[in-house]
């Protein structure tokens, strides 16, 4: 039967006292601090401190052969303290690596280093065991080992030189996970994982295209995501020599300053490249957030292009080489057909587009035309418009204020409207609309639509079927609300303007 000295000479042991404390270190910085890596390098380094002074205070050195005097049995008991020992020392040490990656926010990015340095860790940590516990020739063990290395490397020549060239690549950092590559061959694409083989691009197409890091170390690669996220984008535009370019360039102005997609720092630039007897070319050059909004960024410019050109009585040329005779026979052509300016802007949008041509004809003879100075207020936030307007031309933007806080909703361009939600349903603006330059817009009354709607009163259901998916569209844009709201607000949408309209 155990006494209380028996129990208190268990406990004194060296061999027990070092058994638990790896045992609870095992158990505290392995299972409850998993995934918790700041917590467990802390709680590992802590273990290991006082691993490290227990065996101190007992005489046994890791880093030392054990004493040449000693049983059997105790270097037996020693040679565990110290293989426990040069463990938790590369769990601290592959701790300390794991944390710094994470730190470093890249931890995809890092893996390949990562494997490496954990690698190296260990095989320090065997080849010490080896040579502080077993007393084993290191040396000649290394040896050995290099030259069984020679031969797998001859054998294994192709993938070596794929983890190498994943190494230097890793080093040097020419780009990260999300990063858009554009390599010699043509291919482009995103960044989506580095391994010890190959780097995996995701193309626009979504293709995944698998390169290896040896042929892409070799490569002449371009960073389109580097040295920052933005992405400079140029198009080119051409219009028939009719307008001063002094003219144009402020139109092509106007496009990017109504342009939601493109940064306004650096400012959007346009400058004139050629002129000829057939066209004035401009350049229009902008940045975008990210390449992954190019297109999006070019598709809004070119409409943009086109409203802008519209409104302003400029007129695209034929494509360079066309012929100066084709080009001149097209400018004789009337540019916006025979119809008076309010009817072309019912025409240009959709919310009128199922009316007939004598209802847009009578509706276009109601219509009056204002015009507002730059920086003037068009319309305030919350106010109730009894009236539709439509953009002839300039640029404005909605502002919506919450409190002292102000947020661009978006901008308006020569074929927008606003006023849709007072006019058809009786709600107020989402925002304040200021004139960023000088805008024209044409006025549609509330007692100019209501005859035809009376006479017809279906448009009353295009009306509210276009609408509810517009402010749908909207709110999905905003993240308020899914795609299935249209369905649900035409009913009372229909209700709200026959209301209005008394229908």
């Amino acid at each position: 039967m155990l006494n209380y000295a028996n129990i208190m000479d268990i406990i004194a042991d060296p061999i027990i006292q070092t058994g638990v404390l790896a045992a609870a270190g095992a158990l505290v910085t392995r299972v409850l601090l998993r995934g918790h890596p700041t917590r467990r390098l802390v709680g590992q380094l802590a273990f290991f401190l006082a691993l490290t002074t227990l065996l101190l205070y007992h005489d046994i050195i890791p880093y030392n052969l054990g004493p040449p005097n000693a049983s059997t049995l105790q270097r037996i008991f020693i040679g565990i303290a110290k293989v426990i020992w040069w463990i938790n020392a590369a769990w601290s040490l592959n701790s300390i690596v794991r944390v710094f990656l994470i730190f470093e926010r890249q931890p995809r990015e890092g893996r390949l280093l990562q494997d490496l340095v954990v690698g190296v860790i260990y095989v320090g940590a065997i080849l010490s065991v080896f040579a502080y516990v077993f007393d084993a020739p290191v040396g000649t063990l290394i040896a050995t080992s290099g030259a069984v290395a020679i031969i797998l490397g001859l054998a294994l020549q192709s993938t070596l030189s794929d983890v190498f060239s994943g190494i230097a690549l890793n080093l040097a950092r020419p780009y990260r996970i999300g990063d858009w590559l554009e390599l010699s061959n043509g291919i482009e694409g995103k960044v989506v994982e580095t391994n010890w083989r190959a780097t995996h691009l995701l193309t626009g197409a979504n293709d995944l295209v698998v390169v290896p890091n040896s042929d892409l170390a070799k490569a002449r690669l371009t960073n389109l995501s580097s040295p920052e996220r933005s992405h400079g984008v140029t198009l080119t535009v051409r219009f028939l020599p009719n307008t001063a370019p002094s003219a144009m360039i402020e139109v092509m102005r106007s496009v990017l300053l109504s342009s939601d997609s493109t940064l306004a720092e650096p400012e959007p630039s346009v400058q004139v490249v050629s002129l000829d007897a057939s066209a004035v070319q401009l350049e229009l050059s902008f940045r975008v957030a990210d390449i992954s909004a190019t297109a999006k960024a070019k598709s809004e410019i070119l409409d943009l292009v086109y409203r802008h050109a519209k409104a302003t009585g400029l007129a695209l040329s034929l494509p360079e080489g066309a012929g100066i005779a084709l080009a001149a026979s097209h400018a004789d052509e009337p540019l916006f057909g025979q119809h008076t300016t309010a009817r072309r802007l019912l025409d240009a949008i959709a919310l009128f587009a199922s009316m007939t041509e004598d209802e847009k004809e009578a509706l276009a003879s109601t219509m009056t035309r204002r015009t507002f100075r730059k920086g003037e207020i068009l319309a305030e936030q919350g106010a109730v418009l009894k009236s539709l307007m439509i953009v002839r031309s300039g640029v404005a933007a909605i502002i919506r204020r919450d409190g002292v806080r102000e947020t661009e909703l978006g901008r308006l361009a020569p074929g927008d409207f606003f006023g849709e939600g007072g006019f058809l349903t009786g709600t107020g603006e989402s925002g304040t609309i200021q004139a960023l330059t000088f805008v024209v817009v044409y006025e549609i009354t509330q007692e100019g639509l209501a005859p035809l709607m009376q006479d017809r009163p279906a448009i009353a259901d295009e009306l509210a079927h276009l609408l509810s998916k517009r402010n749908a569209s909207e709110m999905l844009r905003l993240g308020q609300s899914d795609g299935a709201a249209a369905t649900r607000t035409i009913p009372p949408l229909r209700a709200r303007i026959g209301h209005l309209f008394g229908l």
